[in-house]
């Protein structure tokens, strides 16, 4: 079925737009709730109304957002966590504590899910994130987490001896390539041996 839609509907169409569904999703849904109508001039000409209604209303969300944008671009946000014996925190760092963290360092108040953190941050280092104030703007930050203090001597011994397991593989990798290079010089060498070995003598002929 062809409808035209007077609300935006996520994943299907915008205010506005005429599309062709499924008839149980137009009969079960959409014209039930006043979402999208009939192709007829009259729904034609309200849905332009709220599409250009619409547009206005995007448009000045956008300029709003591309103030925050301009300040947030490129920010870092830093946290202090408590790390466990094997590297990761204690607790998490959610899309919540980035959003309060941005309203407490900037002013900005951000919603926090227009953070878009796939799942909480449960490990140490720096992860870049993106955060959608509308549909058309978006800023780049970069969410740092750090050991705090009590936490420090446990990093430390973490990447001591994450260097120590590197060197020895990086060692033990160099030792295989050794012996392996030994190995086909060796099966080379032979193989010269028994090629030698298989030739016929050369004839000789009295003149």
């Amino acid at each position: 079925m062809k409808v035209v839609f007077f609300e935006d509907v996520e994943g299907t169409a915008q205010v506005g737009e005429v599309k062709v569904v499924k008839n149980g999703f137009a009969r079960n849904f959409l014209l039930p709730r006043g979402i999208a109508g009939p192709v007829t001039p009259p729904n034609l000409q309200r849905a332009n109304s709220l599409a250009e209604k619409e547009a206005r209303r995007q448009a000045k969300l956008d300029g709003e957002a591309e103030v925050h944008k301009e300040r947030l671009d490129g920010y870092t946000v830093s946290f202090e966590a408590r790390v466990g014996e094997t590297g990761r925190l204690y607790g998490s760092v959610t899309s919540r504590d980035v959003a309060q963290k941005l309203e407490e360092s900037t002013g900005i108040e951000v919603d926090s899910r227009g953070i878009l953190l796939a799942e909480p941050i449960r490990e140490l280092g720096s992860k870049a994130v993106t955060i959608r104030f509308t549909r058309n703007v978006s800023a780049e930050i970069t969410v740092t987490v750090d050991p705090d203090e009590d936490s420090k001597e446990i990093v430390e011994e973490l990447r001591a001896r994450e260097a120590e397991e590197a060197l020895a593989a990086a060692e033990a990798e160099a030792a295989a390539a050794e012996a392996a290079a030994a190995a086909a010089a060796e099966e080379a060498a032979t193989d010269d041996v028994t090629e030698d070995a298989e030739s016929p003598a050369e004839e000789t002929t009295d003149g």
